[in-house]
């Protein structure tokens, strides 16, 4: 069962709102709450206030256990804008958009909890480091190159000298 809370005209950025609110998405709610107490946003103070919400929503109005749901989804879309106007040189005036945001969150409890996947280590080499990298597989390979003809040069000459001390 899906559970719905949404907070309309908060006042943060729509485009701050969803740098936190992507974070929570696919956490169990235990989780989500901690990452928010521990972000120092204020975006993050009203998407908690709008999850805290969701929870008591599912536990009085469907009876469903807060441990069990997860944040299935959590969007923040943009609200109406509030004009000022901010004095300019010469008599003009520009304006400013005081931005507001709608924060919805929906918990389920039907999807299994999939951990995030680790994020690998970049792989890029700096601007010397690939020239000595390369030049330390390249000096390897060279000797190994060398020492096989000289292995078959050395067989030959090893033979015809023991050759010799058996007709000497």
């Amino acid at each position: 069962m899906e559970v719905r809370s949404i907070y309309k005209t908060a006042r943060v950025s729509p485009k701050k709102a969803r740098d936190v609110a992507r974070e929570i998405q696919g956490l169990p709610v235990s989780e989500a709450l901690d990452a928010l107490t521990f972000t120092p946003r204020k975006a993050a103070f009203l998407i908690g206030k709008t999850l805290k919400s969701a929870i008591a929503n599912a536990e009085n109005n469907h009876d469903l256990s807060a441990d069990n749901l997860v944040v299935k989804e959590a969007n923040v879309s943009s609200g109406p804008s509030f004009r000022r106007f901010k004095p300019r040189a010469r008599g003009s005036a520009s304006a400013i958009l005081k931005r507001t945001s709608h924060i919805a969150i929906i918990l389920s409890d039907e999807i299994t909890i999939e951990e995030k996947p680790q994020r690998k280590k970049s792989t890029t080499k700096t601007k010397g480091e690939g020239k000595k990298s390369a030049a330390k597989e390249a000096a390897p390979a060279k000797e190994e190159k060398a020492a096989e003809p000289e292995a078959i040069e050395e067989t030959p000459v090893a033979a015809a000298a023991a050759e010799e001390e058996d007709k000497a």
